[in-house]
């Protein structure tokens, strides 16, 4: 089972449904897992820490300042020892502090210390839940790479119907289970990918490049390092975020080119997501180009790097996964592509219309 072994840590927040994360944490350490438990104040209110040190025999913290000597630093300490952080119950609050990096007492500063994979189970009024300002806060964690399990509906504490209702036991613990399950999938394995656009300056304004975004790349690199991959991301100029993974910031295609050599014999596998230029100035200007009186400009270009073909011919045991952007004629360049540059999987799209 996924849980067997797992260590987790269960953060509690102020809400009425903490008195089931009780029955949550004794249920997680049945199936195997290992808990630590971390209290808001505003979560004690509601249990106290002693019902969860003897319900569950584990230790418990609430505030930063702890005088005993083993919780020195425990933020660090404990985020470093988890492999999976359970927010359970998490409030509208707490999401919204968690959002915005707000670490003002030791479950939120311990959550953003945390390297592992993160967990939130909202629980909270129907009204509270589908207010558009924690709906957009929601989404914003998925966004930064945590799960949100989805609330249930039904009788909320206040006596009336609808959304916003803490899951059943059971189904979190599965929730978690096909999590930490995923995350071993890949454990142990190498992961090489590239993302971005590369540019080629014409001088230091003017440069060319496309219109990647990157996000297929970090993508790429967020779903392998959920799965429990080593991941090494190389990337441009991209438009969205890079996971908490290794990150390797280009800006050129000789540049991407030597830092995926400098890489290559390190990894098991490499995704080429990046969208690197197949031509570069032959000169580059030191100050920027004036118009003045010429009404045209001749820029002679000099083919990049080959950075894929190069792979296939050095690749040994590796596994080499191309990618490949037409306009015409998709599977006849795509299977060219494929067999020239001795690729062992290539992913052909269409350029949206």
């Amino acid at each position: 089972m996924g849980i067997d072994g797992a260590k987790i840590i269960l953060g509690t927040t102020g809400s009425i449904a903490v008195y089931k994360a009780v029955c949550l944490g004794r249920e997680l350490i049945k199936n195997g897992a290992e808990v630590r438990v971390i209290m808001t104040e505003n979560s004690a209110r509601f249990v106290s820490p002693m019902t969860f040190r003897s319900a569950l025999s584990t230790k418990v913290l609430v505030s930063s300042f702890e005088d005993d000597e083993e919780y020195h630093l425990a933020h660090i300490k404990w985020a470093e020892w988890a492999d999976l952080m359970l927010i359970a119950p998490a409030t509208a609050n707490f999401i919204a502090k968690a959002v915005n990096g707000i670490a003002d007492d030791l479950l939120s500063t311990t959550l953003l210390a945390a390297r592992c994979q993160v967990v939130f189970v909202p629980a909270m009024n129907t009204f509270m839940y589908l207010n558009p300002v924690t709906v957009q806060n929601i989404r914003k964690l998925e966004e930064l790479g945590y799960y949100v399990m989805p609330t249930e509906s039904g009788e909320l504490a206040c006596g009336e119907l609808g959304a916003g209702r803490f899951p059943k036991t059971k189904k979190i613990v599965e929730y978690i289970e096909d999590i930490l399950i995923r995350r071993k999938k890949l454990k142990d394995k190498k992961i090489l990918i590239t993302a971005g656009p590369t540019r080629e300056y014409i001088d230091p304004v003017r440069f060319i490049s496309n219109a990647s975004s990157g996000l297929m790349g970090v993508a790429l690199s967020d779903s392998a390092m959920r799965m429990g991959a080593s991941v090494t991301l190389i990337h441009g100029p991209i438009s969205v975020p890079p996971p908490p993974v290794k990150a390797i910031e280009v800006t050129s295609a000789d540049e991407m080119y030597e830092a995926v050599l400098s890489e290559f014999e390190k990894c098991d596998v490499v995704f080429m997501a990046a969208a690197v230029s197949d031509f570069s100035p032959q000169t580059q200007y030191e100050q920027k180009m004036k118009k003045e009186n010429n009404n045209t400009v001749t820029i002679t270009l000099s083919k990049t790097p080959d950075i894929l073909a190069e792979l296939g011919k050095r690749k040994k045991n590796h596994i080499l996964v191309g990618f490949s952007l037409e306009t015409e004629n998709i599977v006849e360049n795509a299977r060219k592509k494929l067999f020239e540059k001795n690729l062992d999987l290539i992913i052909a799209n269409k350029l949206s219309e």
